[in-house]
């Protein structure tokens, strides 16, 4: 086994503790911006349409967690089979599951393995996945999360073998402008923008920040239209997002769904209806129907108008790895 320790200086040696043990690290996670910047001190990775994924081991097999610690083991085998290849006893890392259509990550495609709970039906699916692994928490039973993101890169690329479903996140030094410009046209979701010389700091902060190519994010399920003509399910979902105040209306949104999602949704949404609307702002949508503010949906749109709704909104998927009360505008 790699000794991380025997890697490093001496200042680096004295950051290092012992790991206290288990398999799970609470994530650190992005704030948005909009303010893109090129800087030498910082790194930029490419922002994956996917889900979070924290992976580890602790003298056992490779156990697999979502971002709100929920145990993703079955809906991902192939994962935790390449990670117990590696033959590392004690390791925690950090990185995001992506399902591919074409060249371009597909939330939509990886919507099909992410509700799975059962290895044998994940495995036939037919859909690929892969993990592209960008952080190394702890290995061999040592503490990495006080040493500078540049040295936890440089240990993840020498403590693994990286080959499919496995991928080392690659990144760019400096340039996130041009690189930005360059994610945009490839098509990318967007670039997450890392503090090279700071420790792994759980939760959010601005230590890393997200750069988006198109707008999008989690909005809370708080009801849903009737379904017009010929469609079935229902019309549109009433969504919106918590701040102070409770949960705020974010509008409607009417498209992004195929006859089979618009059948399960609303037999979800049946399942937690309720008489009166959870949203603290009044809607006025005829004929609408409520449900217990617990399902969280990924939504891309255009914009967010002046009067505080989302313009062209689609549908992307449902999320499973967020708690619907964490789910803030995002500014």
């Amino acid at each position: 086994m790699t000794d991380p320790a025997g890697m490093l200086d001496e200042d680096s040696r004295a950051a290092l503790r012992a790991w206290p043990g288990g398999t799970w690290h609470s994530p650190q996670l992005a704030t948005l911006t909009r303010h893109e910047f090129s800087d030498e001190s910082w790194i930029y990775e490419r922002k994956l349409d996917g889900v979070r994924l924290i992976a580890g081991a602790d003298g056992g097999e490779p156990q697999l967690w979502s971002r709100n610690r929920k145990r993703v083991d079955a809906s991902y085998p192939e994962i935790a089979d390449a990670l117990a290849a590696q033959g590392a006893s004690s390791f925690v890392v950090d990185g995001e599951v992506v399902a591919f259509e074409g060249d371009r990550t597909s939330f939509a495609r990886l919507q099909k393995r992410m509700h799975l709970t059962d290895a044998t039906t994940a495995r036939r699916t037919g859909v690929a996945v892969h993990y592209y692994v960008f952080d190394l928490i702890a290995f061999g039973g040592v503490d990495l999360t006080g040493l500078p993101l540049r040295t936890r890169k440089r240990l993840l690329h020498e403590c693994f073998e990286f080959t499919d479903p496995l991928r080392f996140s690659r990144h760019r030094n400096g340039d996130g402008v041009e690189f930005l410009a360059q994610a945009c046209a490839r098509g990318w979701e967007g670039l997450i923008a890392k503090r090279a010389d700071q420790p792994y700091r759980s939760g959010r902060g601005r230590d890393w920040l997200k750069f988006k190519c198109v707008s999008g994010q989690e909005f809370v399920i708080g009801g849903y239209t009737d379904p017009k003509g010929s469609r079935s399910g229902f019309g549109a979902l009433l969504v919106g997002y918590y701040d102070g105040t409770g949960l705020r209306y974010a509008g409607k949104v009417g498209t992004g769904y195929d006859e089979r999602t618009l059948r399960e949704l609303r037999g979800k949404l049946d399942e937690r209806s309720r008489t009166a609307s959870p949203f603290v702002d009044e809607v006025r949508e005829p004929g609408a129907h409520w449900a217990e503010p617990e399902l969280v949906a990924e939504v891309g749109f255009s914009e967010w108008t002046d009067d505080g709704k989302l313009r062209h909104p689609r549908f992307s998927g449902l999320r499973n790895d967020k708690p619907a009360r964490d789910v803030r505008r995002e500014a």
